[in-house]
C-alpha cells in the first residue's frame, strides 16, 4: 500500500459544496490515516514549496498558501499517489477544463496557482511533505506516534 499528502487549498476549503463533494470522492477511493486543518505559515510554505523556489512562480504560490487556512490528508491506497493525481486532474487549470473536466481542479480551481488540491508527485516527495505537516506521523507505522522527549 501506498501513502501519498493531498493538501486541499485555502479557496477550496472555504467552499462547502467543493469540499463535500471532495471528501466524497476521498472516501471512495482512500483510507485517510490522518487529516488536519493548517493554518500554513510563511515559513511552513517555504518550506515545503522549496524546490521551486527561483521559479517565477514561487513568491504568488508561497504567499497564497498562507492567505488561510488549508486542509491536509494523509491517504492510503494501492497505486495512492497516481490515483489521487488522476482524480486531480492536470495541474494547469484550463487545460483540466478542456481535458478532463470532471476532475477537481476543472470544477474548483481557479488558475495555475489557486488549482484547487496539492497531490504528492512521488513517494519521496510524499514522505518529504507529510512530514513538514505532519511531523507527528510515523509513515513506517502509518500511525501519529507521540513525541518523546530526549
Amino acid at each position: 500500500m501506498e501513502i501519498t499528502l493531498a493538501l486541499i487549498k485555502p479557496h477550496v476549503l472555504r467552499n462547502t459544496y467543493a469540499m463535500q463533494q471532495i471528501r466524497a470522492l476521498i472516501s471512495q477511493n482512500f483510507t485517510v490515516l490522518d487529516q488536519k486543518e493548517v493554518c500554513i505559515t510563511k515559513e511552513l510554505s517555504e518550506r515545503f514549496y522549496a524546490e521551486h523556489k527561483g521559479k517565477f512562480f514561487y513568491h504568488r504560490l508561497t504567499s497564497f498558501m498562507n492567505s488561510g487556512p488549508c486542509y491536509a490528508l494523509i491517504l492510503q491506497s494501492e497505486a495512492c499517489i497516481q490515483k489521487w493525481r488522476s482524480l486531480l486532474g492536470p495541474t494547469k487549470v484550463f487545460r483540466a477544463v478542456y481535458s478532463d473536466p470532471n476532475c477537481i481542479r476543472a470544477l474548483y480551481g481557479l488558475s495555475d496557482t489557486r488549482n484547487a488540491c496539492h497531490g504528492s508527485d512521488s513517494e519521496a516527495s510524499a514522505l518529504r511533505e507529510i512530514s513538514i505537516l505532519f511531523p507527528e506521523f510515523d509513515a513506517a507505522v502509518g500511525s501519529r506516534q507521540a513525541k518523546r522527549k530526549t
